[in-house]
């Protein structure tokens, strides 16, 4: 792997002036988020069965020295915040395991079990997380219930560490979620999962490795655990707000929040502790409002709502407030004033970009002109660690306006590759428009040094020159990113540019995660995958009876589109399989290879080759797809 190069003149002087700027002196976050310390797992260190690492919160430790050139310096202390890790006691009957994935797991010790707020990502750091509490706490304490507080894979992933599949009737143990829950959880990590993992390695600095001038956080955490993603499906289904529900002598008060921070999510309250489980919608930062991974755009202006709800709820009341992400915050008054600043940051983003939207200007020219209250951009929870406001004003403007901004000149424009051929024949060949690359990057104008060698990459590939300097571009861009995921971002596509594709390090769709599908989703996840021009004038009919919910779908190709119904119709079929919901997933994971199929229990009457034919068809995802090169 290619050596760093250390941070220009440029950037040690805008990491001077980000010291000088925010209130470096005030250390509370520090006293709460090292307030109830138990014990640390020591090494922090999680392997699988194979014995390779799927956590280290270890080879952080260079967290612990003063921030370098080569970070923003805002941003390393927020991830001197987050490497804190441990068991950590918040109030009453509640414990914490932070430090041991990118999201924290709940503990709430009932009259005789545990119930477990959101299991982490991966089965190996939910089992490290259990052995971790019952080291400082016992192994007396059944778990008598798992809440999923949202439908992110970080907060239901790590469920198989904690509790196995047939745990759940045998002992009865009650998994809660919010309705929608499966369907989006599913639906997520399969439908765009190739897509979103590639980027994915991106965002989290996957490949990257940890140090200075490299991975140092990801602002909402340090990283995603790289383990078995697993899931349980819910058997509780919270559907309103103020419904309630006591589990082993808890009560627990839910507010429902969908498409905020996830499109299915819920807050909830602990009266006998008077502690807020925020979930994802009041961490320490800015959230995304459209995550870099790719995702459905987020509602902000729901997502102020629904914490003004919380307070007019719980406000006065809550004593305590933790989130699933970061340390919490105690005070009556202090978690009032934490949700009304993490309120009204969504609030005024979101109304700011449709008052300057509504004046003309595009998502890119309100991001410029977007500046938060002093009161907001002095606090650290506001700070754009996770969620940059460059990047979320765009997203809003997407949600309300397209991709399209209105100018003519944009609506039919060439692809990249097309467009950058072109502006190098403008600029009068390669070697000008690199020269002028390096003028920008000497300059210290690296938005424009990327913008100009971006084009001489995808006018060819294959000069050196033009992507060795636009590798040094985009690591100077990252080290000066208060982001977390802009840094990776940036430091990723440096590493692909020196050294090369490094793929997708994480995977979302899991077996356990497929194994949810239901037979529309499935049908669906093959949908998409169809490569339609090959598809245009081929003929094929299957039916598809599940028989453990006695319905029979017909599926069939239309101008190229697989379509399905439960409706009969005309004609005959080429060829019907059978089997239950959980046998039909063998679809996702194996293809229509026939004798896959019945091994795993498929009944198969009738042409196989209308299987060998679907197959042809299909047009999978590639998980090693280009981002920086064409």
């Amino acid at each position: 792997m290619a050596e760093s190069k250390p941070a220009t003149q440029f950037i040690i002087d805008q990491q001077k002036n980000v010291r000088q700027s925010l209130p470096f002196d005030d250390r509370r976050d520090f006293v709460n988020a090292e307030k109830g310390f138990r014990g640390r797992q020591d090494p922090n260190v999680v392997k699988n069965d194979n014995d390779e690492v799927v956590w280290d919160n270890d080879a952080y430790d260079f967290l612990k020295n003063d921030s370098p050139d080569t970070a923003n310096p805002s941003l390393w202390r927020q991830s001197k915040l987050a490497h804190l890790d441990g068991l950590y006691h918040v109030t009453g009957g509640i414990y914490q395991v932070r430090g041991l994935d990118l999201s924290n797991t709940t503990f709430i010790e009932g009259d005789e079990g545990l119930i477990i707020i959101d299991p982490l990502t991966s089965e190996e750091t939910g089992a490290a997380a259990l052995a971790l509490y019952q080291a400082h706490r016992g192994t007396d304490r059944a778990i008598k219930a798992i809440v999923y507080s949202h439908s992110h894979a970080d907060h239901f992933g790590g469920v198989k560490g904690f509790i196995k599949e047939e745990d759940v009737e045998t002992h009865d143990i009650k998994i809660l979620a919010p309705k929608g829950f499966l369907e989006h959880a599913v639906s997520e990590n399969v439908f765009t999962g190739t897509s979103m993992s590639r980027r994915a390695a991106y965002m989290y600095g996957a490949a990257l490795k940890q140090g200075p001038s490299g991975q140092i956080g990801a602002g909402l955490g340090q990283t995603l655990s790289t383990g078995t993603v697993t899931l349980i499906a819910p058997n509780v289904d919270i559907r309103r707000t103020g419904e309630k529900r006591t589990i082993d002598g808890v009560e627990m008060v839910f507010q429902m929040a969908p498409d905020t921070e996830a499109p299915s999510e819920m807050l909830f309250y602990f009266p006998q502790f008077k502690a807020l489980c925020a979930a994802e919608d009041a961490t320490h930062t800015f959230h995304n409002i459209l995550t870099l991974r790719g995702a459905v755009v987020r509602d902000p202006h729901a997502w102020s709502k629904y914490l003004t709800e919380t307070i007019d709820l719980f406000g006065g009341d809550a004593e305590v407030v933790f989130a699933s992400h970061h340390w919490p915050t105690w005070g009556a008054d202090n978690v009032v004033q934490f949700l009304t600043s993490q309120r009204d940051l969504y609030a005024y983003v979101h109304d700011q970009t449709l008052r300057l939207l509504n004046q003309g200007y595009n998502g890119p020219e309100i991001a410029e002109m977007m500046t938060l209250p002093p009161a907001l951009e002095k606090t650290w929870s506001a700070r754009g660690y996770y969620g940059s406001l460059s990047h979320n004003v765009k997203a809003i403007y997407q949600r309300y306006c397209g991709w399209f901004d209105g100018n003519p000149a944009h609506l039919w424009e060439h692809t990249p590759v097309e467009k950058a051929k072109r502006y190098v024949e403008l600029t009068g060949g390669e070697e000008r428009i690199v020269r002028k690359g390096r003028e920008a990057f000497d300059a210290g104008d690296f938005r424009w040094a990327a913008e100009v060698l971006n084009h001489a990459v995808f006018a060819n590939p294959d000069n050196e020159i033009a992507r060795n300097l636009l590798a040094d571009v985009y690591e100077q861009l990252g080290y000066g990113a208060e982001n977390g995921t802009w840094r990776n971002f940036f430091i990723s596509g440096t590493t692909e540019l020196r050294d090369g594709n490094f793929g997708t390090p994480t995977q979302s769709a899991s077996a356990d995660v497929v194994g949810q599908l239901t037979p529309e989703m499935l049908f669906d996840s093959i949908a998409i995958q169809i490569n339609g021009p090959e598809a245009w004038d081929q003929k094929l009919a299957i039916d598809v009876v599940v028989t453990d919910a006695g319905v029979t779908y017909r599926l069939w190709l239309s101008n190229g589109a697989l379509i399905y119904s439960t409706t009969p119709q005309s004609g005959t079929v080429d060829v019907t399989l059978r089997g239950t919901t959980k046998q039909l997933t063998a679809l996702a994971v194996y293809g229509p290879d026939p004798e896959a199929l019945e091994k795993a229990g498929i009944e198969i009457d009738g042409d196989t080759g209308a299987l060998d034919t679907l197959s042809s068809l299909l047009d999978p995802g590639d998980p090693n797809f280009n981002i920086v090169t064409p």
